[in-house]
């Protein structure tokens, strides 16, 4: 099986890339320092043809869209959260994820079963709005729609798309003071991968299997 996965350079998505690599898939993962990893800066569409082009005639089976930033923190109401960074945000977790599936599309169209995997949050529910992290928030619920939205055009082609909350993870972006670990998230991350099919296009599933609110 050949994975692609966004943002493999560290945290969740690296831990995945370990497991995949581990297993005996054929793994790129991709970065935006590139380095040992297929350089990609998800919010540079020439970045996007670049790596189109060195996969070219190149099945992928699955791709797994973890690449995002979380830039709000810390943002209060009476004077934050500046135009810039919401373009900044959604240009790395929105369009980003969008232009990579696209440029992709051929590729994942070669394989057997193909699969999209888009890592999104619980704080993109609708039902869970606590207030706060409004960029971010917003971001992440986005991406969501566009998975959906995904799953249905796809749907006639055979790619199946899931959406999912990867947990409040120990990493540089969830913090030490999160409720999992790296290695809990991923573990349960690549269970989850594994049950997309047709049948659940479109799900947006918890790292441990739950169904999540809209």
């Amino acid at each position: 099986m050949h994975v692609v996965i966004t943002g493999a350079n560290r945290g969740i998505g690296q831990a995945l890339d370990s497991r995949y690599r581990a297993a005996g898939h054929d793994v790129t993962g991709t970065a935006r320092s590139g380095g040992e990893f297929l350089q990609l800066d998800v919010t540079k569409p020439e970045d996007h043809s670049a790596m189109a082009r060195a996969l070219d005639s190149r099945a992928v089976d699955l791709l797994i869209c973890n690449a995002g930033v979380y830039l709000d923190k810390g943002e209060n109401l009476a004077d934050g959260y500046p135009a810039e960074m919401w373009a900044q945000t959604f240009a790395a977790n929105v369009t980003g994820v969008f232009q990579t599936v696209q440029a992709l599309l051929p590729n994942l169209q070669m394989a057997q079963a193909p699969k999209i995997a888009i890592i999104s949050s619980q704080m993109a529910s609708q039902e869970r709005a606590p207030g706060g992290s409004y960029i971010y928030r917003a971001s992440k619920a986005a991406v969501l729609n566009v998975g959906r939205n995904l799953a249905q055009d796809l749907r006639h082609i055979g790619i199946a798309v899931g959406i999912y909350h990867p947990g409040w993870v120990k990493t540089d972006m969830g913090t030490g003071a999160a409720d999992i670990t790296v290695d809990q998230s991923a573990d349960g991350l690549v269970a989850r991968f594994a049950d997309l099919d047709m049948n659940s296009t479109g799900c947006f599933l918890t790292w441990d299997g739950r169904p999540h609110p809209y």
